[in-house]
């Protein structure tokens, strides 16, 4: 019946775990723990099932849509996201941006602290630092959880299937991880412990998983489909991420409208199968007129970003950024981007689709470590422009808010704490997303984020095939250094230096 067949009984398994690490994610404490050797989805020989290395051939990816014939389409892929906010380095470099004052001396500081937390973590092997995606986030704790969960299905069960199901796993629990604010946690279930931030929402979408929530099969209660998600209620949600007054959680009916509408959105298309799962897209993307096979499956990034873009288009809200009545998602206007004497529309807008680009580095995961699938293109991927990436340049001094800017959001922070009747042990500026500062602070966190990569390898002395990947330095470096320096810089709270008004679809 093939490699895809559902009821293929070939007894292939794979276990293959991600990199176990101390984590501040998990509040008890831990021990520290070895990490596994993994390379990133993006690099040849990443797979442990291939012991030999594999050739990939040089493969012609499309090209951008233009954006003077279709500037939506152009907008909404992932090539415009870095070619928009590459615009915003020079005003950076010369420190002309209209919110924050750049003293790119400090670069220099923020490159060394990130190769310092790198060699802190993996001595010399940068090789064994995994990708950035959720697989990791899995791991608090030092417990591979996904390895667990693997050994718990049956040995006959394809290899498909399992990645299927890890598929769908790991689409919920990105759409659930929009941030979860500084006041909530999470207590596991299974082990007592309590967990915090993306963590925290890790592991609450594993356990709400494995109890079936988001399946509408009785038999099969670890499958995410169409009729499953329907079922939700804030309510539900409410009470499996364990929200109350006193453990607020920010977002949480926008991150529940998102999973009611991904139910309409996966039912009415042809990427996700009849039943409406997402881990159908692994068969739609294998069987792609573009997916070529060579020593392994290849996928262009392109046509996964496609499946995404295009599948979950209709779970985003319709308030956002359009375009001649396309919505384009995460795509904001910005005051500060170049534009000619009469500017288009789409000159001013700059993309970001974050969430989107979490999916694409997350989900490649389990298709490279089960399937053996090599994404062409996936250099085409950006940093991700949320808090803890643009914390990082804030809280290690290449950033710094404008005085009129500190003072309207620092205004706007207090206003939310008397209206939500918080006590304010730690003050930060707060905007809304589409606040023209926050912006500008993602446009440039995009562009810094590449910078900080180049600077880092060539702090190393990495190049060539040993060079860090982005994915890998975002993993190791900026990501976990942007954590840690909000950890030093705000003991109380641990919150980003800017905080983000969520509404459960943006960060």
């Amino acid at each position: 019946m093939g490699l895809f067949s559902r009821k293929d009984k070939s007894g292939s398994t794979s276990t293959t775990s991600s990199g176990a690490r101390k984590d501040p994610g998990d509040v008890q404490s831990m021990s520290s723990h070895s990490q596994s050797s993994l390379r990133s989805p993006t690099t040849p020989g990443h797979n442990n099932m291939m012991s030999l290395p594999i050739t990939i051939p040089r493969i012609a990816l499309p090209k951008n849509p233009d954006p003077l014939v279709d500037p939506a389409g152009y907008l909404r892929s992932i090539g415009a996201v870095r070619e928009r906010c590459s615009l915003m380095l020079e005003k950076a470099r010369r420190n002309e941006l209209n919110h924050f004052d750049v003293q790119m001396q400090n670069f220099a500081d923020t490159t060394k602290f990130v190769v310092s937390i790198m060699k802190r973590d993996f001595g010399t092997d940068y090789a064994s630092i995994p990708p950035h995606g959720r697989w990791q986030h899995f791991s608090v704790g030092g417990r591979d959880r996904i390895a667990l969960l693997l050994n718990t299905w049956p040995s006959e069960l394809d290899p498909s299937e399992r990645c299927r199901r890890l598929l769908d796993l790991f689409l919920i629990s990105v759409l659930l991880d929009a941030g979860a604010g500084t006041s909530w946690s999470y207590k596991s279930k299974e082990n007592g412990r309590t967990y915090r931030r993306s963590e925290g929402l890790a592991i609450a979408s594993l356990e709400m998983f494995k109890t079936g929530m988001f399946s509408s099969n009785e038999t099969q209660p670890h499958q995410v489909d169409a009729e499953g998600l329907r079922s939700l209620t804030v309510d539900k949600l409410r009470a499996a991420l364990q929200v109350s007054e006193h453990n607020p959680l920010a977002g949480l009916e926008g991150r529940t409208e998102l999973l009611i509408k991904l139910s309409d959105a996966m039912k009415n298309h042809n990427y996700f199968g009849a039943d409406g799962r997402p881990g159908n897209m692994l068969d739609f993307l294998i069987s792609h007129p573009t997916t070529q096979a060579s020593s392994v499956p290849i996928i262009l990034l392109p046509t996964l970003w496609t499946v995404l873009m295009d599948g979950l288009a209709p779970i985003w809200p319709l308030s956002r950024t359009a375009i001649d009545g396309t919505p384009l998602g995460d795509a904001w206007p910005l005051s500060s981007m170049p534009t000619g004497p009469v500017a288009a529309p789409w000159e001013t807008i700059v993309p970001f689709h974050k969430l989107t680009q979490w999916l694409c580095y997350s989900l490649m995961q389990p298709m490279t470590r089960l399937m053996n699938i090599h994404f062409a293109g996936a250099e085409l991927m950006t940093g991700l422009p949320e808090y803890r990436n643009g914390g990082l340049f804030i809280d290690t001094g290449v950033l710094s808010l404008k005085k009129d800017d500190m003072a309207r959001g620092v205004e706007n922070f207090k206003r939310n704490s008397a209206e939500n009747g918080k006590k304010d042990l730690e003050i930060v500026p707060m905007f809304a997303p589409d606040d023209d500062v926050v912006v500008e602070w993602r446009a440039v966190t995009v562009v810094f984020l590449d910078l900080l990569h180049e600077e880092v390898n060539r702090t190393l002395g990495l190049q060539g095939p040993d060079r860090l990947t982005l994915p890998q330095m975002l993993e190791a470096g900026s990501w976990k250094g942007g954590r840690e320096m909000a950890e030093i810089s705000r003991p109380n709270t641990q919150c980003p230096p800017i905080a983000i008004l969520s509404d459960g679809t943006v960060f």
